[in-house]
Parts: C-alpha cells; structure tokens; sequence
C-alpha cells in the first residue's frame, strides 16, 4: 500500500497576530456589540412601548437636565479623534504613541464616567418613582455599564503597554478596543436623543 507524501513546511515567519476581520478577537468583538445593539434597540422599543400607555410623557414629572448629558454628548463624540487616532498607530505598531492614546483615552473614558455620575442626578426622577423612572434608569444605566467596560479594558492595556509584556497580539487587542469605544460612543447619540429630546417633543 502506497503511503501518503508528508508535506513540511517553516512557518516561523507568518505572524502570530493580525488586526481586523484577520483576527478572531475581532470577530468576537464584532459578535458582541451585534448582541449588545440588539439589547440597546429593545430597550429603547420598551421605552416607546410605555410613552404609548400614557396621556403625558414624562408622566408628571420634568424631563432630565440638558446640561450633563450633552455634556456627555459633546465630550465622547470629540473622543472619536483620539480613539480613531490610537486606532491607526497601534495598526503601525508604534509603541510609543500607542502609549500616548491609551494615557489620553483612558483620562477621557475616566471623565465619561464622572459625566455620568452627575447624569444620573439631574434625570429628575427614581427608578422607583414608575415605569418611566425604571426605563430612563435602565437605559442610562445599560450605557453606563458599557462605559465601564471599555474604559476598565483602556486602563488595563494601557497598564500592559508601560510594562515588559508588550507583544504584537497586544496592539491588536488595542486596536478592537477602539473599535469599542466607537460603538459605545454611536450608540450614546441615538440614546441622548431619546431620553433628553424625545420627552421635550411628545
């Protein structure tokens, strides 16, 4: 019986890393913020559903506060330079200027979140008050929860990148981590409009 040629080949030289659709960490990134989307559509869906079972909405109570969430607005669309910039040098491997982004987006990531502090206090409702005080809180809080996990993400690799453990695969994770950061910050504009435009239009 005739054996089957062995084929060999060195593959020392192909990289042990690869940014976008190359890398399954992309993907999975991709996955993710497919799922999360979806989450965020249905809760707002949820959030029209209860403006339509009442005469008034919000149901005797004052919208929230402009200030604090445009704020917001304005601070995480002015981000999308820094973060599409770190984006581009860590596709470069520039270890140097990658470090300089990681510092800048996580001092800014780090503010979004002291925003959204003071956001919560000027919704001028409970999430107990009734059902428009629960989904104002959920969907303010769904976002909040979103920020906190990419900025926790930002400050880690920022960590790894002063530290010996820098590696090709690090600038990737970088890089999915811009990708991040600019869901988190399309889906805050849909979101803004929702909870401080909506009401004042109804």
């Amino acid at each position: 019986m005739e054996r089957s040629p062995h084929f060999t080949a060195d593959l020392a030289h192909l990289p042990t890393s690869a940014h976008g659709p190359r890398s399954t960490t992309w993907w999975g990134t991709l996955g993710f913020i497919l799922i999360e989307a979806t989450a965020f559509a249905l809760a707002a869906a949820a959030y029209f559903y209860l403006m339509g079972q009442t005469e008034t909405w919000p149901p005797g109570q004052s919208p929230p506060d402009w200030l604090w969430g445009t704020v917001q607005l304005v601070l995480m669309l002015a981000s999308l330079w820094p973060n599409l910039w770190t984006d581009r040098v860590a596709h470069a491997d520039d270890l140097r200027r990658v470090r300089i982004g990681l510092v800048v987006m996580s001092a800014i990531g780090l503010l979004t979140l002291v925003v959204r502090a003071f956001e919560f206090g000027a919704l001028n409702c409970r999430w107990d008050d009734n059902a428009y005080g629960s989904i104002v809180w959920v969907l303010l809080g769904l976002h909040a929860t979103h920020l906190i996990t990419d900025v926790g993400d930002t400050l880690v690799l920022t960590v790894l990148m002063f530290t010996k453990h820098v590696e090709p695969r690090r600038f990737t994770d970088v890089t999915d981590n811009c990708v991040y950061w600019n869901f988190v910050v399309c889906a805050w504009v849909p979101l803004w409009a929702l909870l401080y435009v909506v009401p004042r239009l109804v």
